[in-house]
Formats: structure tokens, C-alpha cells, sequence
């Protein structure tokens, strides 16, 4: 795809071979990094200039890139993963981001909309993605948007997202 035009709203599929849109992808995942919601901490140098390589390496990741003219105000990355209990295909959202004073003006419905478009075209039985306790208005677009605490019996409570360093 080509890089947006000035004076025009658009949400794309990023092309990691483009160094417009690769950029745009390092720059909004350094401000994600220094949010408190990204961990508060600058994304390491390593990330930065090796993180458009290794998601186009990666089979089925994609990245949809929100611009405001020729400034990129929204990113989110997504990984392929797979349902076991269904056998089919599934998408992560690893990471939402939208600058914050473009927050409030539906950019992260809209990006969601475009990954969900992508999924059902591949064919993918769900969407999942982890969201912070704390983090209220992202709980709020992601609800509106049809999300849901995931569960497969009340009894035995929500599934919790955990994780090992290595």
C-alpha cells in the first residue's frame, strides 16, 4: 500500500517494506513503551531496529497503522495463534495504541474493525487480546467492540494471562 496522502484520515494494513510505514510502526511503539500502560520504559534499541524485520519474518503477523494525514496516530500489531478446541485459526492484538490526543475519536474501533476484517477473511474463530486491569478506557473500547473476560465455566472463574521471563 502506499503511504497516506496529506489531509486524508485512513487506517491500513501496514507494508513493512515500506519505510514510511515501518517507521511509523517503531515511532508509535516507543511512545507505547513510555506509557505507563506499555510498561513506562523506553523500547530498548535492539526493539527498535530490529522489530519491523521480525514481524514480517513471522507467518500471518500483520500490523494496522492509523494516520492523520501523513502523521501516524494509531498502531496495532497482530500474531497469528491457533484454537485447539475449535481448529482453527485465531488472531492475538498484542498491541493498541493511539496517541493521546487523537483518544476519544473511535481510531481503535476502526483499527479494530480492519483486524477483524482479516480474520474472518482467513477464515479465524476469534480475536483475543490482554488488557491491564487499570486500564478503564481500554476496557471500555474493547467491550464496545464485543470483547469479553474469557471464561469456559463460571465456576472455575476468568482465564488470567500470566507469563515467564526467560
Amino acid at each position: 500500500m502506499n503511504s497516506p496522502s496529506s489531509n486524508s484520515n485512513q487506517i491500513i494494513i501496514a507494508d513493512y517494506t515500506d519505510s514510511v510505514h515501518a517507521t511509523a510502526i517503531v515511532d508509535m511503539m516507543k511512545l507505547y513503551s513510555l506509557d505507563p500502560m506499555g510498561g513506562g520504559e523506553e523500547l530498548s534499541h535492539f526493539a527498535q531496529q530490529n522489530m519491523v524485520k521480525a514481524l514480517q519474518e513471522i507467518p500471518g503477523a500483520f500490523s494496522v497503522l492509523a494516520f492523520d494525514g501523513n502523521n501516524p496516530v494509531g498502531l496495532i500489531n497482530c500474531l497469528p495463534g491457533f484454537s485447539t478446541f475449535k481448529c482453527k485459526p485465531l488472531i492475538n492484538i498484542h498491541d493498541v495504541i493511539v496517541k493521546s490526543d487523537f483518544r476519544g475519536q473511535k481510531i481503535t474501533s476502526k483499527m479494530l474493525l480492519l483486524v477483524e476484517e482479516v480474520a474472518v477473511r482467513r477464515g479465524c474463530c476469534k480475536l483475543t487480546l490482554e488488557v491491564l486491569e487499570g486500564n478503564a478506557s481500554a476496557k471500555t473500547a474493547y467491550t464496545q467492540f464485543g470483547f469479553s473476560g474469557y471464561e469456559l465455566d463460571p465456576k472455575m472463574g476468568s482465564a488470567m494471562f500470566w507469563d515467564k521471563k526467560i
